[in-house]
């Protein structure tokens, strides 16, 4: 865009001798670069599309989301372009006829959503994104498709923004997950965000129900070596079957499918989901006191700074965040004095977990936004979450002097 500017402004000034010999310079100079990039986009869409498992790439954490996707073997993908979502449509956009996608920028979030539920149901695997809000356009065939559910695996995609970097509000979008009572995913790094996303989509297939899939701006801005799997093939054409008890939302239908429904999530939160999006991790030498439950982003922000001091506590990393898991969530709790929950914005696993601890019984402290130890707003760093652990364990965490009440807007 830089070369092209000065090129036109050479084009409009007087023709003289000299404007026309720095006028073609310009010309060679800019097909040089113009060849250069397109030489770059190549080498990355090569790179993007390789099937070498084992392989690693330093992948932007949306491009490892795009990975996912040709990983997951996504026949039809469909976006409104928003930040922080925007990198993976790129990257999409770049490499699709080659990785054999179908794939459009839609002229909303809605029609999006439509476009990869009416995949789905034919049998494809389908994939939507998009920011935080553009979920509230997609709201309407949103919470009817989850009674309905879907035949070939469907995740969409909602790029949350944490202290608003690029957006009108910084809504939390894993209430949509329980407002829809479906299931929800959440990465921590690029590395999950390709690896959890294909474990979406067979959650997705093996029930019959679509995945919401959340990251927030950290994640998908964020870049480190990804590993990559095994490539799977999509299928090129799908085959539709009437199935009027299931896509006609009419009452009589949508009675049954709201049990349905429920009796799926039921048997995720008893276990049938891919193990390897939840995890117990243990620090320190000594015997823990407190046990942390954080997700997202938070665990990278919570781990920095356990590691960083040297504190003992257990810490119960969820990518399986609704709904939450039964058992591993009870060994959990039985093993810990006091639980702390770490997460952004909404305290949405703090909620989950005291009503968990209420409707089994027991008793146990719980700690973080609602007693006010943790912010209501804006993404964490280093000094929320030091500032928040000091006031719970009296952890001694040296604090820069630095106002950490409205978060790090850096």
């Amino acid at each position: 865009m830089y070369y092209i500017r000065i090129i036109e402004y050479l084009k409009s000034i007087e023709n003289s001798t000299l404007t026309r010999i720095i006028y073609q310079g310009w010309r060679v100079r800019f097909n040089i670069c113009s060849g250069i990039d397109n030489m770059i986009v190549m080498s990355r869409m090569n790179e993007i599309l390789q099937d070498s498992p084992g392989e690693t790439l330093f992948l932007l954490g949306n491009e490892a989301v795009a990975r996912g996707v040709i990983e997951a073997g996504v026949s039809v993908a469909a976006t409104y372009p928003g930040t922080p979502s925007s990198e993976v449509g790129d990257t999409l956009f770049a490499v699709y006829r080659e990785a054999g996608i179908d794939f459009e920028f839609s002229v909303n979030e809605k029609v999006a959503l439509e476009v990869a539920f009416a995949a789905s149901i034919t049998g494809l695997r389908s994939f939507v994104f998009m920011k935080h809000v553009g979920l509230n356009v997609a709201s309407d065939p949103f919470m009817s498709i989850a009674y309905t559910g879907v035949r070939g695996g469907m995740v969409i995609m909602s790029a949350d923004d944490p202290s608003m970097f690029s957006s009108q509000n910084e809504q939390d979008n894993r209430n949509f997950a329980s407002f829809a009572h479906i299931p929800l995913i959440e990465p921590s790094n690029p590395q999950e965000a390709k690896d959890f996303l294909v474990r979406a989509f067979e959650l997705s297939e093996t029930l019959s129900v679509p995945v919401l899939f959340r990251t927030t701006t950290r994640v998908s801005h964020q870049r480190t070596n990804v590993v990559l799997s095994h490539v799977r093939k999509g299928e090129k054409r799908g085959k539709f079957e009437h199935r009027s008890g299931n896509y006609v939302s009419l009452p009589v239908n949508a009675r049954s499918l709201r049990k349905k429904l429920e009796e799926k999530m039921l048997r995720i939160s008893m276990g049938d989901y891919p193990e390897d999006l939840n995890r117990i991790e243990k620090y320190g030498r000594e015997k823990a006191k407190y046990g942390i439950i954080t997700s997202g982003e938070a665990y990278n922000v919570i781990t920095d700074v356990v590691k960083k001091n040297g504190l003992s506590v257990d810490l119960l990393k969820l990518g399986l965040t609704n709904p939450l898991p039964r058992d591993l969530l009870n060994e959990f709790l039985d093993s810990e004095d006091e639980i702390i929950v770490v997460e952004e914005l909404d305290p949405f696993l703090e909620m989950h977990v005291r009503s968990h601890i209420n409707a089994t019984g027991r008793i146990k402290t719980v700690h973080g936004k609602l007693d006010g130890h943790f912010p209501p707003e804006y993404e964490f760093n280093y000094e929320v979450v030091s500032s928040g652990l000091n006031s719970i364990m009296n952890a001694g965490i040296p604090i820069p002097d630095e106002d950490v009440s409205e978060g790090d807007l850096h």
